[in-house]
């Protein structure tokens, strides 16, 4: 199969999946790119757009279905926005950015294997200095990795029993969109790749995410091609840390 095909057909999968739990996929879209080894520093830019695109179509569809609180969701907005665009100044050594990036996978990996915190029937009322908190900390790393951090604020509202996975989702779309946003407005490249395949490895995604976004909001069931996610990143992971 064509090498760029086979690239746009593997950012399709991570497109849906990542939207139908409300995310946008930069994670993904980065794992898909190393394995291939593309350089990513030239699609940056690229991938906080589509990560916006797609997590802005991700939040529509939870919000349509009634899942979104904004109380629960501007104390993050207020500490991220301004960190993931500091975080975004910030130029790490190939070599620090790929050990970073690739423990970063971990954590996708592991909920999608089921691990990690799952729903309390009971919810808690939301703590606003540890919400405040846990956007800075988060903010900061979305900046840093070129990510919007679902990956880690999702974990964290379910964790502390502030919403259910749904409602999780909502937010952590937002909230991608967002720290996305600020994350390339302070992306100091001087170099990009515009190009017929980078177009058709976006259009790929934007296309899995549309469709990721519909059937997610409506229980729809992926687990198979989850699992297979779950073994990219995995491979991802291992290939940043050790072979990079």
């Amino acid at each position: 199969m064509n090498h760029d095909l086979l690239i746009a057909l593997s950012l399709l999968v991570v497109g849906f999946l990542y939207a139908s739990v409300g995310h946008g996929g930069a994670s993904g879209y980065l794992a898909v790119l190393s394995i291939f080894a593309v350089p990513v520093v030239t699609y940056k830019p690229m991938i906080l757009v589509l990560n916006m695109v797609v997590a802005g179509m991700g939040f529509y569809q939870f919000y349509k279905g009634g899942y979104f609180k904004w109380n629960l969701c501007w104390p993050f907005l207020l500490t991220s926005i301004p960190l993931a665009f500091i975080g975004s100044k910030v130029q790490l050594p190939p070599g620090n950015y790929n050990l970073l990036l690739g423990l970063a996978l971990i954590l996708p990996v592991i909920r999608m294997l089921g691990f990690g915190p799952k729903e309390r029937e009971q919810e808690k009322k939301l703590l606003l200095p540890v919400a405040l908190f846990w956007g800075v900390v988060i903010g900061f790393l979305s900046g840093l990795l070129n990510i919007g951090g679902g990956i880690f604020l999702s974990p964290v509202i379910i964790l502390l029993a502030w919403a259910n996975a749904k409602e999780a989702a909502a937010v952590s779309a937002l909230f991608i969109f967002f720290n996305s946003f600020a994350g390339l407005l302070g992306n100091t490249a001087n170099e990009y790749a515009l190009t017929y395949s980078s177009g058709m490895w976006f259009a790929a995604a934007v296309v899995g995410g549309t469709a990721g976004a519909y059937f997610g909001s409506r229980r729809f069931a992926v687990n198979t091609v989850r699992y297979m996610l779950t073994a990219v990143l995995a491979m991802a992971s291992v290939k940043l840390i050790f072979f990079m």
